[in-house]
């Protein structure tokens, strides 16, 4: 199996994963979310060995903080009547990916200028806007469709590039650590900090706003 196939098989699996948790809710969410940030911890540590104490507690705030956001929006955003818990998670969700997608595909198309060849060499400018477009799109498609307010509209493509940012402080921190990969677990991605650092940003950041009055 060549390493794009692998790559999208593992993807779509860890998706419909996501996406059954996600609809289910309560415990099973939870549990999942629990899963995540575990993973993220353990991994972050890993590459944080010997630098010190405060980089371990900086790791277990930046596991811990959008793993409440989700569960806090999943279940607590959907007590007020019209409230859009499921709906908000999912657009959190599609964000993250439709930019990750986007921009690994349209960076492999265009190529071109490289976005920070000193932290992550792969990285370009047309796989950054096709990432945000792409993001814009979908996003703004899924917000439309489930009635989601009008300012969702606009913190599509802004979350999108927090999500690249993301990206990027990840590719920094192993950069700094000597490594490639933040672990090994999924095939064709490498570790769950690989996979859930476009999340990270994007989810504190949608918890914020829904603590902010957004819906």
């Amino acid at each position: 199996m060549s390493e794009l196939a692998l790559r999208s098989l593992a993807g779509l699996v860890m998706v419909m994963i996501a996406l059954l948790a996600e609809w289910l809710g309560g415990t099973v969410f939870a549990l999942f979310v629990a899963a995540a940030a575990t993973g993220i911890y353990y991994e972050w540590s890993r590459l944080v060995k010997g630098w010190g104490v405060g980089w371990h507690l900086a790791g277990f705030a930046y596991a811990l903080l959008p793993a409440l956001a989700l569960l806090w929006v999943r279940e607590r955003a959907g007590v007020p009547a019209g409230a859009k818990g499921f709906e908000l998670v999912l657009w959190a969700f599609i964000v993250t990916w439709s930019a990750d997608i986007g921009a690994y595909f349209t960076g492999r198309t265009f190529g071109g200028l490289k976005l920070a060849p000193s932290i992550s060499p792969n990285k370009t400018i047309s796989g950054l806007v096709g990432g945000l477009i792409a993001a814009t799109l979908l996003g703004g498609i899924w917000a439309q469709s489930t009635h989601l307010s009008w300012p969702w509209l606009v913190l599509a493509p802004l979350f999108a590039l927090a999500s690249a940012g993301g990206d990027l402080f990840e590719s920094w921190l192993k950069r700094k650590a000597g490594v490639k990969d933040s672990g090994s677990l999924i095939p064709g991605h490498g570790g769950v900090l690989d996979r859930l650092d476009g999340l990270i940003p994007v989810a504190t950041l949608t918890g914020l706003a829904v603590l902010a009055g957004l819906q």
